[in-house]
Parts: structure tokens; sequence; C-alpha cells
């Protein structure tokens, strides 16, 4: 077993020296959506909004990079918006996740809205909900934070998205103080709120990994609003192996920066009907794996298999396609010939609402 992962660990490093570009995807997660008990608590937290939704932004990249900062400069501004304003909690609410566990059971204090580097509380790292195991979850000391409701997927009283493991701080460079009041512990600010800047940067000084290593998700801020949800950011990772720096842009980019689009977001022009149910591997299952080429994919009964539009996708790390076809029936076989040693990413779209991604890695 020694052997196995240590042969898996130079396929990946083999890759990432050959992969063009690191960054793989930016991930909007409706974490919560607000509903009556939630805005009755008043208490220290402050009165949070009927409808509110709390959003947690992710920066997906390659296995061996880090996340160092997302910027604004002349030509490439830094946005955070919405039309009406953010949630800040009045009782632990600051800039940053640096509340503890033991506060984090009180009012709304899980639903304050921060900018971060990988932590969604102090000594717990950030992961996607679906990708939370779901022990340690943390309970409401209040009775709230109980809604189910499906637009927000698994309900935060089940997997909360927070693992225990320490996390890099916010180094903040070039921002005002100003600037930064939009994410205070008060919610009186001007609507619309907007936090913006051609020449400041949330960072991370010794960069950040995700807390699964092959996964290598971060979580980059957490904001809460009832009203329209934009961004607009600019971001900067490392190869830890090379040392190469890559530079993602929102618009107009120059020189070797890279455009992205899904550095952009707006929640209005999106629309539910364009989110996607992201599956984990408890729902989904490909084995074996790693494989010489060969590989069944087992979809949990309870996930409809009704459409003729349920397709997979194999994709290599420099983003070029390899594979797709139809996914038929909850058991399917795949057969990927020729394939060279070296890590894979399987993507499937089900029914135009569920979404599934894992690596795999190919052995001969």
């Amino acid at each position: 077993m020694k052997l196995l992962y240590t042969f898996i660990s130079l396929v990946l490093l083999s890759f990432q020296l050959s992969a063009q570009n690191g960054l793989e995807s930016i991930i909007v997660e409706k974490y919560y959506i607000s509903n009556e008990a939630d805005k009755a608590l008043d208490g220290d937290g402050g009165e949070l909004p009927l409808n509110s939704v709390t959003y947690r932004v992710y920066v997906d990249m390659l296995p061996g990079y880090i996340f160092q900062a997302a910027f604004g400069e002349p030509g490439h501004e830094l946005r955070i918006s919405t039309s009406t304003s953010f949630f800040n909690n009045e009782d632990r609410g600051n800039r940053f996740p640096t509340y503890t566990r033991n506060q984090a059971q009180n009012n709304t204090v899980m639903l304050d809205s921060w900018l971060s580097v990988g932590g969604a509380l102090k000594d717990y790292a950030g992961v996607l909900k679906a990708k939370d195991d779901g022990e340690n979850t943390i309970e409401n000391a209040d009775g709230i934070l109980q809604n189910e409701d499906p637009l927000a997927g698994i309900p935060l009283k089940e997997q909360d998205g927070a693992v225990l493991l320490p996390t890099e701080p916010v180094t903040v460079v070039g921002f005002f103080d100003a600037d930064l009041t939009v994410f205070d512990d008060a919610n009186n600010g001007p609507v619309p709120t907007i936090f913006s800047s051609t020449d400041g940067a949330w960072s991370s000084l010794n960069g950040s990994m995700g807390p699964d290593s092959l996964e290598n998700i971060v979580l980059i801020g957490q904001f809460t609003t009832d009203g329209v949800f934009e961004f607009e950011l600019n971001i900067q990772i490392r190869n830890e192996q090379t040392l190469g720096v890559e530079q993602y842009v929102s618009r107009d980019p120059t020189g070797d920066e890279i455009q992205w689009y899904q550095l952009i977001y707006n929640e209005e022009t999106i629309g539910l009907e364009d989110e996607f149910v992201l599956l984990d591997n408890n729902q989904v299952q490909v084995f074996p794996n790693p494989t010489t080429g060969h590989v069944t994919v087992e979809i949990d009964q309870q996930i409809p298999m009704s459409s003729l539009n349920n397709r997979y996708t194999l994709t290599a790390l420099d983003g070029a396609t390899l594979f797709n076809g139809r996914i038929v029936d909850h058991a399917t076989q795949l057969e990927f010939n020729n394939l060279l040693p070296g890590v894979y990413i399987l993507s499937l779209q089900l029914e135009n609402k569920y979404q599934y991604y894992g690596k795999i890695v190919v052995i001969r």
C-alpha cells in the first residue's frame, strides 16, 4: 500500500509539472437560507432578514497548487456587492472567521459575512457541505439555523462545512480600513453595499491548500444577504513544484494573465435553473481507482436517471476533453483506452440538476 501511495504521489508530481493551468473552478455554494425562526431571534446577533442566503466562495485548484491572493489592481477591479446589505453578526461578527467553535454555537454567528484564505472558524477549515463527513457538526444553542430549504442543499444542522484543521490567517494588503467596514459587526451600512478595490488584496502569506490535498478546494469568503449577490474577482495561485505563479482575471487579460469567466458571478442572471446539486463520493462511487483504464460508475438509487441527457466527461489536467458520452443506468462501465499513467478529471451531469466531479488515477 505504501508503494502505491508513493507511485500516486509521483504521478501527481509529473502531471503538475505538465499541466498548463492550475485553476480548475470557482465554486459558489449556497450554504444556508434563513427562515422565520432565524429572523425572529435577535438577541446579540442582530436581526437576520427573512430568506437571506449565505454564499460560500471556493477556489478549486489542481493538486500541488496554493492559493495566494484575491486582488484588485488598475484595470482589474475586485468587487463584491449586494443590492441590499451584507449580514454581519453583531455578537461575534468580524472581517475574518476568527470566532471559536463555542462562539459559533450562539445565535447567527455561523452566518456572518467575512473574507478567508481557507478558514471557516478558529482552528477549523471550510469545506463544501457535500465533502463534510458530518462528524462534530456544530449544534446551535438557540435552536435556530434548522432550515431544510432544498435550494441550500444539505441542511446546516447535518453537515456544517467545517473540519478540524488549522488554517492560514488572512493578510490584508492595500485596503483602507474604511474599505473593510462592510464586514464589521454592524448592520447600518449603505444600500446597496459595495466592496471594491483597484489596489488591494486579501492574501495568504504562506499560501493555502485545501483540507483534501487531491481535491484542493480553498474557501475564500462567506457572504450573507437578502439581496442580489454579485462579485468580480481576480486571483493568484502558485505551483509549489515549479514555483510558477498564475494570475486569473475576470476581464481584459494582459501579458500572462488568464481570463476565467467563473470569476464573474451574478445570482440574478445565473438563475436557479442553472445551478447544480453537487454529489459527493457517497452518492457516486467510481472503482477501481487507481485503474488501468476501466471503471464502474455507481450512482445512488435515489438519484433519478430518467433523462436522455445524462452525460460523463473525462478531461486531462490541462483541460483537454479525452472521452465523453452518456450515462444510461445507475451502474455504468466506462472504458478509457490508451490513457497514459496520470491523473484525470471525471465529471457527470445528471437530470440537468446533479453534478459530480472526481479525480481518477490511471496506472499500468
